[in-house]
C-alpha cells in the first residue's frame, strides 16, 4: 500500500468523521451520522491494520500481536457494545475514555523507550525536540484522562464504598493551590525532558499526570457528572492528537481534534446549561456544596401525594401533557412504559410532548438516547429552550425521576444552583411528580415544587407507577 493511497483513504475517513458530528447534532439525522461514524473508522483503522501488516512484513511475530490485539480489542467492544443497557451507557463512556487515556500513555511510553521503531530518532537515537513535547503532552493529558475517567466511572455507578468513588464532593483546604503546584511541577518535567529525553523526567510526567486526574475529578459531584463526562471525552481527543503530532499520524491527528473540538464546545454548552465557569470545569474548581447538600433534607414537610389512578384520571381528562424524564426514569428502565404511555394519552386525543434537559441523567443527551431506544417520534422530543415557553399553557406537567432540573430554586438569589436554566414545570396548571422518596437530588437541595399545592407526589418505581398509569387510562 503506497503511502499516497494511505493519505488519500486517510481524508475519506476524516470527512466521514466531520459527516458524523454534523449528523449527531440533531435526533432526526442521528442515524446517519453514526453510520458516518462507523464507515470512517472502518476506514481508519483498516488502512492502519493494512499498514502495519506492510510495516511488519518478514516479522511474523511481531504481526501475530497486531492481529491479536484487532481481534481481542474489536471482540470486547462488540461485546460490551451488545451487552450494555441503556442505563449503564455514562459507565461505558468513562471506561472508553479511560482505555483511550491509557492507550495514549502506552504509545508514548513506546516512543520514548523505542523511537527508532516509530520513525522518529535521529541518526544518534534521540527524539528530536519537538516530538519530545508532544510526546510529554500526549501523555500527560492521557495518564489525566485515564485516572480522572476512573473516578468518573466509579462515580456514576455508585455501587462502591470507596470514598473517592461516592457522588459528594472530595473537598479538602488548599486543594486548589496542591491542583496549580502539581500542574506547575508537570510543565516543568515536560520542558526537561524536551531538554535532557529523561526517563526520569518522562516518569514524572506520568506519575502526576495519574494523581492530578484524580484530584481534578474528586471535588466534582454527581449533579455535575454530564460535565465531567464531556470534559473527559475533549481531554481524550487532545491525548490522541498530542500522540498524533509525535508519531506525524494525520488520521490521529484530525479524529483527535475534532473529538477535543467537539468535547470542549459540548463542555461549554453544558457549563451554560449549569450556570458553571467553564475554566473552573477545566481546572477541576467546581462540584456541590457539601454543607448545602447536608442541610437540603433537614425539615420534614408534607406534601400531597396520590396513585398511579389518580395521576392517571388527571392526564386522561387533560388537553395537553408535557413528560419530563430525569435520572429515576433511566434506572427503572421506563421508556418504553411511557411511550405506552404517550401513546394511551394519545389515543384520548390528548397532545403530548417530551422536554429534555441538557444535563438531566448521567451524560450529556441522557434522557435523548433512553427515548431514541424506545423510539419515541423526534416531533415530540424538545429541548429546554423550545419547550419552556409551553409549560404556562400545558394543563399537565409529569416528572419522572427528575429533581435538580426542575427545582424552582435556581431562580432564588443565594442557592447554590442559582442562575443554573431550569425545565419551568412549576408553570403548569397541575404537576405530578414520581419519585421513590422524597431524598433530594444530586445538588442535595430541597425542592419546593414538590410542596405546591398544585402538585401530585406519586412515590414508587418509575416504570411499575407507569405502567399502573397505563392500565389506568384503560
Amino acid at each position: 500500500m503506497s503511502m499516497n493511497l494511505v493519505t488519500l483513504l486517510y481524508l475519506v475517513a476524516s470527512v466521514c468523521f466531520i459527516q458524523a458530528l454534523k449528523g449527531l447534532s440533531h435526533p432526526t439525522t442521528s442515524i446517519r451520522g453514526n453510520v458516518f461514524g462507523m464507515v470512517g473508522m472502518a476506514i481508519a483503522a483498516g488502512t492502519t491494520a493494512a499498514l502495519i501488516v506492510k510495516l511488519a512484513q518478514g516479522d511474523a511475530f511481531g504481526l501475530s500481536y497486531v492481529l491479536l490485539g484487532l481481534l481481542v480489542g474489536g471482540g470486547t467492544g462488540a461485546f460490551m457494545a451488545q451487552r450494555v443497557e441503556m442505563t449503564k451507557m455514562p459507565e461505558l463512556v468513562a471506561f472508553m475514555h479511560s482505555m483511550i487515556g491509557l492507550a495514549a500513555v502506552c504509545i508514548a511510553a513506546a516512543a520514548v523507550l523505542e523511537p527508532a521503531a516509530f520513525s522518529i530518532a535521529d541518526a544518534a537515537g534521540r527524539i528530536p525536540g519537538g516530538n519530545r513535547i508532544e510526546l510529554g503532552l500526549g501523555a500527560f493529558i492521557g495518564a489525566i484522562t485515564f485516572s480522572g475517567s476512573v473516578i468518573a466511572f466509579g462515580k456514576l455507578s455508585g455501587k462502591y464504598k470507596f470514598r473517592l468513588f461516592q457522588g459528594a464532593p472530595v473537598t479538602f483546604p488548599g486543594q486548589h493551590w496542591l491542583n496549580l503546584g502539581l500542574g506547575l511541577a508537570s510543565l516543568f518535567f515536560i520542558v526537561g525532558f524536551w531538554h535532557s529525553q529523561s526517563w526520569l523526567d518522562f516518569g514524572l510526567v506520568l506519575a502526576l499526570g495519574f494523581v492530578l486526574g484524580v484530584l481534578l475529578i474528586i471535588p466534582i459531584g454527581g449533579a455535575d457528572m454530564p460535565v465531567v463526562v464531556s470534559m473527559l471525552n475533549s481531554y481524550s481527543g487532545w491525548a490522541a492528537a498530542g500522540i498524533g503530532f509525535s508519531l506525524n499520524n494525520s488520521m490521529l491527528i484530525i479524529a483527535g481534534s475534532l473529538v477535543g473540538s467537539s468535547g470542549a464546545i459540548l463542555s461549554y454548552i453544558m457549563c451554560k446549561a449549569m450556570n458553571r465557569s467553564f475554566f473552573n470545569v477545566i481546572l477541576g474548581g467546581f462540584g456541590g456544596d457539601a454543607s448545602a447538600a447536608a442541610a437540603g433534607g433537614a425539615v420534614q414537610r408534607s406534601v400531597k401525594s396520590g396513585s398511579a389512578d389518580d395521576a392517571a384520571f388527571i392526564m386522561g381528562n387533560a388537553e395537553s401533557v408535557i413528560i419530563v424524564p430525569g435520572y429515576g426514569l433511566a434506572v427503572a428502565r421506563a421508556q418504553h412504559a411511557v411511550k405506552e404511555l404517550a401513546a394511551k394519552l394519545t389515543e384520548k386525543g390528548v397532545s403530548v410532548k417530551y422536554a429534555i434537559h441538557p444535563v438531566a441523567g448521567r451524560m450529556p443527551g441522557h434522557m435523548n438516547v433512553l427515548l431514541a431506544e424506545a423510539e419515541v417520534p423526534y416531533d415530540q422530543v424538545f429541548e429546554m429552550e423550545d419547550i419552556n415557553a409551553e409549560f404556562g399553557q400545558a394543563d399537565v406537567a409529569i416528572i419522572l425521576g427528575a429533581n435538580d432540573v426542575v427545582n424552582p430554586a435556581a431562580h432564588q438569589k443565594g442557592s447554590p444552583i442559582y442562575g443554573m436554566p431550569i425545565l419551568e414545570a412549576y408553570k403548569a396548571k397541575t404537576v405530578i411528580v414520581n419519585k421513590r422518596s422524597m431524598a433530594a437530588g444530586y445538588a442535595g437541595l430541597d425542592n419546593e415544587l414538590f410542596y405546591m399545592d398544585k402538585t401530585l407526589m406519586v412515590f414508587g418505581d418509575a416504570k411499575k407507577v407507569v405502567e399502573d398509569m397505563v392500565k389506568a387510562i384503560e
